[in-house]
């Protein structure tokens, strides 16, 4: 019908002029990586929302990097500071997995956690319990 057809195509445009990075919106990320969100999930998410500060560590060194982060539709947000309006860089999580740490791969701080998917890791350190419960 062609009504809805056109109704599809203004919304499509619509939804495109709002979101300028285009390759993390949920449809995208879901296509890419062979995966759905249940209308159930979606809901959930949308209503959710969790922000603070994390520590990112760094690939092949010690250091740990202190980020303002923003969990929100199945994307972090990574900022320098709460106060920064435009994020330094986005990780779609959609088909990562949640774990800790194992022994062997030598992070010995508390409140450590690593999110995984296929040859990509990441280790985030919270710097409380409260924080990292969350």
């Amino acid at each position: 019908d062609q009504e809805s057809e056109d109704d599809l195509s203004a919304s499509r445009t619509s939804l495109e002029r709002q979101s300028p990075h285009r390759g993390n919106t949920t449809v995208h990320v879901c296509w890419h990586r062979n995966t759905s969100v249940s209308m159930v999930d979606f809901s959930i998410a949308v209503e959710n929302q969790l922000s603070g500060n994390l520590l990112r560590k760094f690939k092949n060194s010690n250091g740990w990097q202190k980020l303002w982060v923003v969990f929100t539709n199945f994307c972090m947000f990574f900022y320098k500071s709460h106060q920064d309006n435009h994020p330094l860089a986005s990780l779609p999580l959609l088909g990562y997995s949640l774990t800790l740490p194992s022994e062997s791969e030598n992070i010995h701080k508390d409140y450590v956690f690593k999110l995984h998917f296929k040859s990509h890791v990441y280790y985030f350190r919270a710097e409380s319990e409260y924080t990292f419960e969350r």
